[in-house]
């Protein structure tokens, strides 16, 4: 499976790279150095300040939910990442092009016993190697699956375009939107203008007027077009 079909809210398929397997491994390796981390730091600061000293004993569970609880508060706080997801630069998202919810990051966490806690992550090994679409069990039942965000292309192939250095910015609001927000404008843009689903594009457009909190009475092409100039040269000037 090179690529992953995602069909976004304007009908319009974008295509990623599904996250590997060793990218997912290797994200939860680093969870598991920020857990170890956690806990070398409570131990230590116990050995300096005898810091459970006449402190009850069932007082140590609350200290192990932070732990228990990472996956699901991670990944509902931080769009689809945990820190180790961050790192390695792959995140949760919906099959069928929404953010995912907390529904859905309560499926996967729930089920994670199943797939990672038990017999040692082989059942979920097992379920991404079998699965077309990269899931899970968790994934399976949330309709869910982790896709790469970096990309081996060039910069004419990513979310940003070439200003010349004199270039002004027309919306400075487009700094409320984020990196997955613009390559959606732009991937509906160009596969809109290519099939001439122009229907998809004014959705765009609405959304992202609403994203942006403004009004504007430019034509939708031409609006979508200063949007990805001003969000590339925003970039480019930070």
């Amino acid at each position: 499976m090179d690529t992953l079909p995602i069909r976004t809210t304007q009908n319009v398929d974008i295509h990623y790279e599904p996250a590997s397997i060793g990218d997912r491994i290797l994200a939860t390796l680093f969870d598991y150095l920020f857990f170890l981390s956690y806990f070398l730091l409570i131990i230590l600061t116990n050995a300096i300040n005898n810091f459970f000293d006449g402190i009850p004993r069932s007082f140590a569970l609350v200290l192990i939910l932070p732990v228990f609880f990472y996956d699901l508060v991670c990944e509902t706080l931080m769009q689809g990442q945990s820190f180790g997801k961050m790192i390695m630069k792959i995140k949760v998202v919906m099959l069928n092009g929404t953010q995912p919810q907390l529904g859905a990051y309560l499926l996967r966490w729930l089920l994670r016993i199943i797939d990672t806690r038990l017999f040692s992550g082989v059942v979920a090994l097992l379920a991404i190697l079998f699965s077309d679409k990269g899931q899970r069990l968790g994934d399976m039942a949330a309709g869910t699956t982790v896709i790469k965000l970096k990309q081996k292309i060039q910069l004419s192939d990513t979310i940003l375009m070439q200003t010349r250095p004199e270039y002004k910015l027309i919306f400075p609001e487009v700094a409320k939107l984020s990196d997955t927000d613009v390559f959606i404008i732009k991937e509906v843009l160009r596969v809109g203008l290519q099939s001439g689903n122009f229907e998809a594009i004014e959705k765009c457009t609405a959304k992202t007027k609403t994203a942006m909190g403004i009004n504007s009475s430019l034509p939708s092409v031409q609006f979508l077009n200063i949007v990805l100039m001003d969000y590339s040269h925003y970039q480019f000037e930070k």
